[in-house]
């Protein structure tokens, strides 16, 4: 939870993966829109949060993030082959929002939100992948810190109501555009959709039907 002192900040970054020695661009924060979090609430990747939290404003960073740092790596028990009956809504199957490739916002009885892709779809099974999208990457930071200060105490307690769930779209304190999918946070991605804000530790923020949620309890209580 909190701690004293919580720092608002925003940053600017480009965000890439590494391997074999070359960089792609993943996603970028552009300094009119840009990531904007709360120390201390475990919202951000450990690492990411302690790189950049006494920075000052205007300093440009670079931050390289090991992949067990980040979102660890790909697991083969985390990809699953779901009973495609979970995905129907009054004996229909929910083509609108199930299909290949799709990303869909999950939760579990914990709270705790992420993602699941869409792998396969066959007659019976819904092969849904609930690893990280980077999940195996090492990352690379590049950017700048737009504003690092003490957090007001109203700007603390909307970081506990976004985590609570009361106050829309929150978790990360995300900004960015999602290419269809998300909460109007506003980075620009490159790749994949609706992929989220990486700074962050989670997924979050998401606005979720009744037909997720009934996927996410019957998820954590298969997976969780």
């Amino acid at each position: 939870m909190e701690k004293g002192n919580n720092k608002f900040i925003a940053v600017a970054y480009k965000l890439y993966s590494v391997a074999d020695g070359k960089e792609t661009l993943i996603e970028e924060a552009p300094a009119d829109r840009p990531f904007v979090f709360i120390t201390g609430f475990g919202i951000t990747l450990d690492a990411f949060e302690n790189g950049v939290e006494d920075l000052p404003k205007g300093e440009p960073f670079t931050l390289n993030i090991e992949s067990d740092e980040a979102y660890g790596e790909r697991l083969d028990e985390r990809v699953l082959d779901l009973d495609k009956e979970i995905f129907t809504i009054n004996g229909h199957f929910d083509h609108e929002n199930i299909y290949k490739d799709a990303v869909v916002p999950l939760q579990n009885e914990d709270g705790n939100r992420f993602m699941g892709r869409v792998l396969d779809i066959t007659d019976d099974i819904v092969k849904m992948d609930l690893n990280h999208p980077l999940a195996g990457l090492d990352l690379l930071f590049k950017g700048e810190i737009v504003e690092n200060r003490e957090a007001t105490n109203e700007e603390v307690q909307q970081m506990l109501n976004h985590i609570s769930g009361e106050g829309g779209c929150g978790g990360c304190g995300c900004d960015h555009d999602h290419q269809g999918e998300g909460c109007g946070c506003g980075h620009d991605h490159h790749g994949k959709e609706g992929e989220h804000g990486h700074g962050c530790r989670t997924h979050s923020g998401m606005h979720f039907s009744c037909l997720v949620f009934a996927i996410c309890l019957y998820l954590s209580y298969l997976v969780f």
